[in-house]
Formats: C-alpha cells, sequence, structure tokens
C-alpha cells in the first residue's frame, strides 16, 4: 500500500478516536455508572493555582486535553499523507514520531484504561507502522 493512503486511514482512525473519546466524557461517563466515588470527585472543592476546582473538574480536563490531541494528530496525518503523495521518504521521523506515541498511548491503555482505546491506539499504529515501512520503499505514494 501507499504511505499517503495508510496515513489518510491512520488519520480517519484518529478522528474517530477523539469522537469516541470526546462523546464520553461529554455524559460524564464511568463504566461503573454514578457511584460515590464520581459524586465525592465533584463535590470535593480545593484551590489549584489560585482558582477553585473539583477533582472531576482535572479528569474532565485532562479528557477534553486528550481528545484535542487526538484531533490534531487526524489533521497532521492528513496533512503528512499529501506531503507523502511527493517526497515520502522526507516525512519518514514524522510517522515514526506518531508510531512511537501511538504505541505507548496502546501500552498505557493496556495498563490503566480498558480494551477500546487500545484497539484504537494499535489501529492506528498498524497503519502508521505500514506506513513507514512504504515510506522508505517509496519516494512519492
Amino acid at each position: 500500500m501507499k504511505p499517503s493512503l495508510l496515513l489518510r486511514i491512520a488519520s480517519i482512525l484518529s478522528l474517530l478516536f477523539a469522537a469516541g473519546h470526546t462523546s464520553g466524557g461529554l455524559s460524564l461517563w464511568s463504566p461503573a455508572g454514578e457511584t460515590e466515588v464520581l459524586r465525592a470527585m465533584g463535590s470535593f472543592r480545593f484551590d489549584a493555582m489560585g482558582v477553585s476546582r473539583t477533582y472531576l473538574d482535572f479528569y474532565l480536563g485532562f479528557g477534553y486535553t486528550i481528545s484535542v490531541y487526538l484531533f490534531i494528530q487526524a489533521v497532521v496525518l492528513w496533512q503528512l499523507a499529501t506531503l507523502a503523495k511527493s517526497d515520502a521518504l522526507r516525512i519518514r521521523p514524522l510517522i515514526g514520531s506518531f508510531l512511537l506515541a501511538s504505541i505507548a498511548s496502546a501500552a498505557l491503555s493496556w495498563r490503566f484504561v480498558f480494551v477500546v482505546p487500545v484497539v484504537c491506539s494499535s489501529a492506528v499504529a498498524v497503519c502508521l507502522g505500514l506506513a513507514f515501512y512504504a515510506a522508505g520503499k517509496h519516494k512519492g505514494a
């Protein structure tokens, strides 16, 4: 397969991952449903660098931050696919960087989260690994 196509697939997978991640956070999703822990996270306020926050604020804020980075990853991978058409070898280091990040995300998700983000990160990593290999073989796509 051509690196440009593989990068486009990785971009679409990243976009779907971002959408799923964001929609999960919009409903204050918890695998156990409404729990005492979730209620406590939203009720305990403390000062953090001059502003009053709850643990739930931090939880949601970090989750939405991840969504932003997943969305930007999708955009950048789409742009790299365009560049791969004319000079795939030159963008290979960038593909490798995203590949390493996707592998790390899959490993962290395996250790700390659950299977859906593992599958999403792994699918992106597979596409990026194949694109990295293909970019080494082709000057253009």
